[in-house]
Parts: C-alpha cells; sequence; structure tokens
C-alpha cells in the first residue's frame, strides 16, 4: 500500500493529460513544468497529448502573448514569430524535437529574424506619424527593437536547461 502523502502516478498522469487536452495548461513555465512530470514518469503515452499541448500554446497566440508581456515598451512583432513557424514547417530537421515552441523560438534565434524583422516595423511610416524616418533614426528604434525582443527570447529560452531534441 502507498503512503497517503505520495500521489498515484498513474492519476496524476490522467489528470495532467486532461489538462493539457483541455488547454488548461497555457504558459511557458507551466508546460515546462508538465514536462518534467511526464519525464520522471518515463511514459510514452504522454507524448502525443504534450506534442499537441506545445502546438495549441504556439498556435493559440498564447507564446506571442507572453513574448509581448516581456516587451512591454517595444511589443514582439507577430510577423518574425510567424515567420519562423512557416520556417519549421519547412525545415525537414524540425522533426528532431516533439517541442515546437522550442522549434518556434530556436528558429527565431538562429534564423537571425529579431534583427530583419526589428527593421522592418522600424522602418514603417506608422511608427512615425506617417512620415519617413531619417536612417539613422530608424538605426535607433531597430536597436531599440532587438534588445528587448533578444532579451526576451533568451528568457524564454532559459525554461530548457538543454535543447529538447531526440
Amino acid at each position: 500500500m502507498a503512503p497517503a502523502n505520495r500521489p498515484d502516478p498513474q492519476a496524476q498522469k490522467r489528470g495532467l493529460i486532461s489538462a493539457l487536452n483541455e488547454h488548461r495548461v497555457n504558459t511557458i513555465g507551466e508546460l515546462r513544468r508538465v514536462e518534467r512530470v511526464f519525464a520522471t514518469l518515463g511514459s510514452s503515452d504522454v507524448t502525443q497529448p504534450m506534442t499537441a499541448a506545445w502546438v495549441h500554446y504556439v498556435n493559440s497566440n498564447s507564446l506571442l502573448s507572453e513574448l509581448r508581456c516581456i516587451t512591454r515598451n517595444y511589443p514582439f512583432s507577430s510577423e518574425c514569430l510567424e515567420e519562423a513557424k512557416r520556417r519549421v514547417h519547412q525545415d525537414p530537421a524540425s522533426n528532431r524535437s516533439w517541442n515546437y515552441c522550442w522549434l518556434v523560438l530556436a528558429k527565431v534565434q538562429n534564423d537571425t529574424l529579431i534583427q530583419t524583422f526589428a527593421r522592418v516595423q522600424a522602418s514603417r511610416p506608422e511608427m512615425w506619424g506617417g512620415r519617413n524616418p531619417p536612417a539613422e533614426a530608424v538605426q535607433q528604434l531597430t536597436d531599440a527593437f532587438c534588445e528587448e525582443w533578444t532579451s526576451a527570447l533568451a528568457q524564454l529560452l532559459r525554461y530548457w536547461e538543454a535543447p529538447p531534441t531526440r
């Protein structure tokens, strides 16, 4: 008989799978916590629900929302994230991980998408009240976007001690 203070691992697993399937786990920190619990269980039947939860997290804009919560001065570009998702889908090596979120974040970093999309954002006339800004002003704003977005990306990538690869 199991001690009363120890949870039943199978009941815990079922509860977590249910929470994932119902999208009640919806932050990167919570998803990583569930992923770590599943890793200790060593059960193969958790792979599909965990993979689906990561896909939902990214595609439901929860990842973008979290990024924007930590980039309040210069909100993270949805276009940058969409481009990273597109590139993950086109990358034959994307099957190296079950974790879609990590793949997308790694693609943003490895393909240096922040610099590209920061410049696009900083160059938009609507960022300058409808007028064309001088090149040095665009560069200054690009640098500000890059600094904040890069910091946010690094903050989220720190959730993984090692890349979640197969």
